[in-house]
């Protein structure tokens, strides 16, 4: 078994797949009309066929309660990882990302946090152990 797909809740889908592709760097996998909304995947460009990240609506009245109490507790939804934390900080900071942390030593990983501008924070981490 392995996973195939993960979901992350977002407010609109045509400005979270412009935020996730052009400004996180993942590549769009599958965009599926479904009505209002679309099946719209984004994948990571080394990894083509590897687990697709879900761009999935916000609609159900249960989400946005939950990613509000999220977020004003600093909470991130999802957690990518990096290769150089301190380039890809750089590298976002360049296209105007938000952060809510800077990298910041954690054991063995340095994380940031961004805001992804569609209700979430999301974390990035480096590895150094």
């Amino acid at each position: 078994m392995k996973i195939y797909v993960t979901s992350i809740f977002v407010d609109d889908q045509a400005k979270a797949l412009d935020f996730y592709t052009s400004k996180l760097g993942f590549e769009k996998k599958t965009d599926i009309p479904l009505g209002e909304y679309r099946w719209l995947t984004v994948v990571a460009p080394n990894q083509p066929n590897g687990v697709e990240l879900l761009l999935e609506p916000s609609a159900h009245r249960a989400v946005p309660p939950f990613k509000q109490a999220s977020k004003r507790d600093g909470i991130p939804f999802a957690s990518f990882e990096v290769d150089n934390i301190e380039d890809e900080f750089s590298r976002l900071q360049s296209l105007n990302v938000e952060f809510t942390q800077e990298p910041t030593p954690a054991g063995e990983v340095i994380t940031a946090v961004i805001d992804d501008t569609c209700g979430n924070l999301i974390q990035i981490i480096q590895r150094v152990a």
